[in-house]
């Protein structure tokens, strides 16, 4: 079933154009992603829809009694506002007309007709809107989002404070969904849970997102807003790329052949009196025609274009922690942990939000004491870091001045380039670089601060969360330039497509201050996980075997306590087979782990991940098993010694 449509929508800012006389329908259970670069339009396609913005033309359509809901590009701001009232406060006036009724209800006595009436009239509202069930579905969904309803959100971290807007948006039992870049300051555990509860949402999902995997997993439909022109392809992720990159190139093709044409009518038209005579009129209105066509022909937007200014090298070493300890209130942080950071290495920080990634980046950087424990540093240590919430930038002044702090000129490769020509790399034309950052959406501060760090000499980028706002083509620029930096690389992202393209190795901080490094990316760490919770799994089902077999040997109700007492001091002997079962799993054991030593060392090899997929998960999964055997023989060897003593 159609919900909304648009018909022949335009919008355009100045010159400008959003929506060029576009059509485009929602239908029930779709889930819709809308992509295009930064400043393309996508969230006034979401305002357009909730009323926030209006067309210039057309019109856009919602069917009657469609419910939408939008969860904003930012999370709410930190006050002192209970979780409970804010979430209550997704349904609109609903909240108050319930309260208006039970205030009537309560004084009805001599009431007037007017009360009366309005009495009733709240009443069918409730009724229709399901008003009666709003504080059970306010008690339901902070239950279902495990919050404390009477907690504050100035208590809340980013990604809680995102969940809780989340349930504001979803109060009002939508029938469609708006998400502006959902997945933003969310960890890998929140963006999973995100994931799995919008693929069991019964209504339609329109969402913006520059997350690829988040994408590849959400999507039915996506739709292209390029230049004002929205375009829909149905089916995955990947065939949109193929799809686009083929229309990019034939559109490529046919400019060409435009330009080419126009080129020969405009040396037509200077030979002059031929070109006026009667006959040849109609060649010129023709070219007149080409003329107006090419004017107002959109080319397509630059690509951004930077590379990094880099420092002379670094020395070899460029962090080393010995029996790191770091503790806030108590809670451990780092625990013991033993670091060594080389010049080229690509690390990843991988763990849940507030579980001390940032706090590890300001230990290396001396901002942070440790309790127990020595950091050393490497030399000539130039530093670049891109802090999440943009402090270094001045939201207040232009964004030439933030690069060039006021001059004309900056200092990039050793050459000296004017600003706004630099900026120019960076997707920033002339008059928007003279605008205040303040004006400038999510995307374009993002690569402004880019812009900023790469502007200087740096052999150590530390990122955290860079990829929040950036559009696709930037991100996978992005990584191209990280791969091809000469320099060491800290990475703090919740991106799983981008740390798997990007880093060498992973720091997974997995609580009680632990800190395991893994060579890869995300699907390492999760590969990783996953064999540590079958290994656990594994262990634990052949421990409580041993305890039944045992527990299956011992009388149920002992006939008298001198039985008892022979039984616990003589327990169970071992069969023939069992002893030598017994004397042959040490050697077992040993064979299994020199096996698996060696499967990973072949794993965290560098060139491991380049070779064929294919080879590679063929030896992840033999790692896989061969750590299940070893733990099945430990649990086997285990059981046998204990009835064996």
């Amino acid at each position: 079933m159609e919900l909304l449509r648009f018909q022949q929508a335009c919008l355009a800012f100045g010159t400008n154009p959003i929506l060029d006389h576009v059509d485009f329908s929602l239908f029930s259970g779709e889930r819709v992603c809308l992509v295009g670069r930064n400043g393309a339009g996508k969230s006034s396609f979401l305002k357009l829809l909730t009323g926030q913005q209006n067309l210039d033309d057309g019109q856009v359509v919602v069917n009657s009694g469609v419910v939408l809901s939008r969860l904003e590009q930012d999370p709410p701001a930190k006050m002192q506002t209970k979780i409970a009232d804010f979430i209550r406060e997704g349904a609109g006036d609903l909240a108050d007309k319930l309260q208006q009724f039970y205030t009537l209800s309560e004084n009805l006595d001599g009431a007037g007709d007017a009360e009366y009436r309005l009495f009733e009239q709240l009443q069918n509202e409730m009724d229709t809107r399901d008003g009666w069930s709003l504080e059970a579905r306010v008690s339901d969904i902070c239950q279902q989002f495990e919050m404390d309803p009477d907690a504050s959100l100035a208590t809340l971290s980013g990604g809680w404070l995102r969940k809780a807007a989340l349930a504001r948006a979803l109060i009002a039992k939508p029938d469609i969904l708006l998400l502006d870049e959902p997945t933003n300051h969310l960890d890998l555990a929140a963006i999973q849970w995100l994931e799995q509860f919008l693929l069991n949402f019964n209504g339609a999902i329109i969402f913006i997102s520059h997350d690829r995997a988040f994408i590849r997993a959400l999507a039915t439909r996506i739709v292209d807003l390029d230049r004002g022109e929205l375009t829909s392809h149905p089916g995955n992720y990947q065939e949109y790329l193929d799809r686009k990159q083929k229309m990019l190139e034939d559109e490529q093709k046919h400019n060409a052949l435009f330009d080419k044409r126009l080129a020969e009518e405009e040396v037509w038209i200077r030979q002059g009196i031929k070109a006026r005579r009667t006959r040849n009129e109609g060649r010129v209105r023709a070219l007149k025609a080409l003329r107006q066509e090419r004017a107002a022909r959109l080319e397509q937007q630059g690509k951004v274009d930077f590379n990094i200014e880099q420092a002379n090298r670094s020395g070899k070493l460029v962090f080393e922690g010995k029996g790191i300890s770091l503790a806030f209130n108590g809670k451990p942080v780092m625990d013991k942990l033993d670091l060594l950071v080389m010049r080229g290495d690509r690390i990843a920080l991988v763990g849940p939000n507030g579980v001390g990634k940032s706090s590890l980046i300001k230990v290396l950087l001396n901002d942070y004491q440790v309790d127990s424990g020595e950091v050393k540093r490497g030399t000539n240590l130039e530093v670049a870091y891109f802090d999440q919430h943009r402090i270094a930038l001045d939201l207040e002044a232009t964004v030439q001045d933030n690069v060039a702090d006021g001059k004309q000129e900056v200092q990039h490769n050793g050459q000296s380039r004017h600003v706004l020509s630099y900026l120019q790399d960076f997707l920033f034309a002339p008059a928007r670089a003279r605008t205040p950052v303040k004006a400038l959406s999510g995307g374009e501060k993002n690569r402004l601060l880019l812009a900023k760090l790469f502007a200087r000499p740096s052999n150590l980028l530390i990122l955290d969360e860079p990829t929040n706002d950036l559009d696709v083509e930037t991100l996978e620029l992005l990584e191209d330039i990280l791969q091809q930096y000469q320099g060491t690389v800290l990475l703090v992202s919740h991106d799983r497509e981008f740390v798997n393209n990007t880093v060498t190795s992973s720091l997974l901080f997995a609580g009680n201050g632990r800190i395991i490094e893994i060579a890869g990316g995300y699907d390492d760490v999760t590969a990783y996980q996953a064999r540590q919770a079958t290994k656990a799994k594994v262990t634990s089902e052949k421990t409580v075997a041993a305890s039944q077999s045992v527990a299956a040997e011992m009388p149920t109700e002992p006939a008298d306590k001198p039985l008892v007492n022979a039984l616990v001091n003589n327990p169970k002997k071992l069969s023939y087979k069992e002893k030598r079962e017994l004397e042959l799993l040490p050697q077992q054991i040993e064979q299994l782990d020199a096996e698996l030593s060696a499967l990973q060392l072949q794993v965290n090899d560098p060139e491991f991940f380049k070779q064929n997929a294919a080879d590679s998960q063929q030896t992840l999964n033999l790692l896989q098993q061969t750590e299940s055997k070893l733990a099945l023989a430990y649990a086997r060897w285990e059981q046998l010694e204990a009835l064996n003593s």
